[in-house]
């Protein structure tokens, strides 16, 4: 029976080549931190990105924290960055002792609103008397960005971006790939990605000498001495050459999982659009090309489900979406922001049935660790927090299973 098995938003699917770039690197004693798969791999994803300096790493993370570091930012300074996204978007800017400046969302693509951009730079030059240093929108759920838009702002202002595309793996806007509009671009190909290397991430550079002092880096900063010399502060950032084999297995099926989360989210618009109060969250424009990385949804706040009643009685113990299990365990079942009583009653209905689900991404100036930064807001992030659920879209959900997932929704409602 399908129920028997938990379907979990995105595991990641080996696809059985990786032995064969494993076993030829272990034979010839390359199971090491870099290695001639590292730089095949980054080769392999120039293609396919379409760019010829990428830096593999051992994170979507440290690619964001290199770019920032190599964008010049500095203790004091202020980044811009899309409020509704994973920590791991605006952690990077605290590590640099500077601060976040959080840019709510647009309504049609849930991603940064280049006017509220460009109302929050104007704002920060009079308030501080410099502009920003840098600027990261994310690719949300695999979403494109308005990036031309954002583009256009940027340039005027001379403000480097950083597309956070490690949700958006190959998504485009206007026929081009997330991560090469600006002057850096983010991958991820952490475990629950559209491909993964267990754990690993890259930096598309703008040019060769900026992807060699990326690398610097990501090498311990390690100065050209026959001894350990360093000068600056560097990282442990490099990506491993076991896993940079399965990162070049896993691109030899990237265009299945692609087909594959695109047909996901076709399947669960053609069965759920008749569920009244149920909406599915798709390309908002001709130019926008998502991965569809998760399928994402909308429930309005006067549909009622099972268990509504119940929802947020009960101190969670456990990880909720992709924690691992590793959590602070909380003092209180509710906080003063948080999804609608029927979005917690739908995920707790389909976790009874076997489906992980979860909430979006919640507002990053919404979390208590970064409640004194700046905020330029307009309710969309948080009124999307409230209302949205992800269903699950990775390589091992079947039709049969999205079949059972959209009719499980069907009996969680109160007609």
């Amino acid at each position: 029976m399908i129920n028997i098995r938990r379907i979990l938003l995105c595991k990641p699917k080996m696809c059985g080549r990786e032995m064969d770039f494993i076993k030829p690197a272990l034979d010839e004693d390359w199971a090491v931190p870099m290695g001639p798969d590292v730089t095949a791999f980054e080769k392999e994803l120039g293609t396919v990105v379409g760019a010829d300096n990428v830096v593999a790493l051992e994170s979507g993370t440290s690619a964001i924290h290199l770019a920032l570091i190599l964008c010049g930012v500095l203790p004091g300074d202020e980044v811009m960055v899309q409020s509704m996204t994973f920590c791991a978007s605006t952690n990077p800017i605290a590590y640099l002792g500077a601060t976040p400046v959080f840019v709510d969302s647009e309504k049609e693509s849930w991603n940064m609103d280049p006017e509220l951009l460009e109302e929050a730079i104007k704002d920060r030059i009079v308030k501080t008397g410099r502009k920003p240093k840098a600027i990261i929108p994310v690719a949300l759920y695999g979403m494109p960005y308005q990036i031309e838009r954002i583009m256009e702002i940027a340039n005027r202002y001379d403000i480097p971006v950083i597309e956070d595309a490690a949700e958006g793996f190959c998504s485009r806007y206007n026929g081009k790939v997330l991560g090469t509009f600006g002057r850096f671009g983010i991958l991820s190909f952490n475990g629950n990605k559209m491909i993964t290397t267990s754990g690993g991430g890259a930096l598309i550079c703008p040019d060769k000498d900026t992807a060699a002092k990326a690398k610097w880096y990501a090498t311990q900063a390690r100065e050209g001495y026959p001894y350990y010399q360093h000068e600056v502060v560097g990282y442990n950032y490099r990506l491993s050459n076991i896993s940079a084999c399965i990162g070049r297995a896993q691109l030899t099926v990237l265009d299945e999982h692609l087909a594959h989360h695109l047909h996901m989210q076709e399947l669960y618009c053609e069965l759920l659009k008749d569920v009244k109060g149920f909406s599915m969250h798709c390309n908002p424009w001709p130019e926008s090309d998502s991965n569809f990385w998760l399928c994402t949804a909308t429930l309005d706040t006067d549909l009622k489900i099972k268990g509504q009643e119940d929802a947020y009685k009960t101190i969670i113990t456990g990880a909720v979406g992709g924690a691992a299990g590793v959590i602070h365990a909380a003092s209180s079942a509710t906080t003063d922001c948080q999804p609608n009583d029927n979005v917690e009653a739908l995920r707790v209905y389909l976790d009874k049935a076997n489906i992980e689900a979860r909430p979006l991404w919640k507002p990053m100036h919404r979390q208590p660790v970064y409640s004194t930064a700046p905020a330029y807001v307009n309710g969309v992030s948080e009124a999307l927090f409230k209302v949205g659920i992800c269903l699950p879209a990775g390589p091992y959900v079947t039709d049969d299973d999205v079949r059972y997932i959209v009719d499980t929704i069907k009996t969680s409602i109160i007609i």
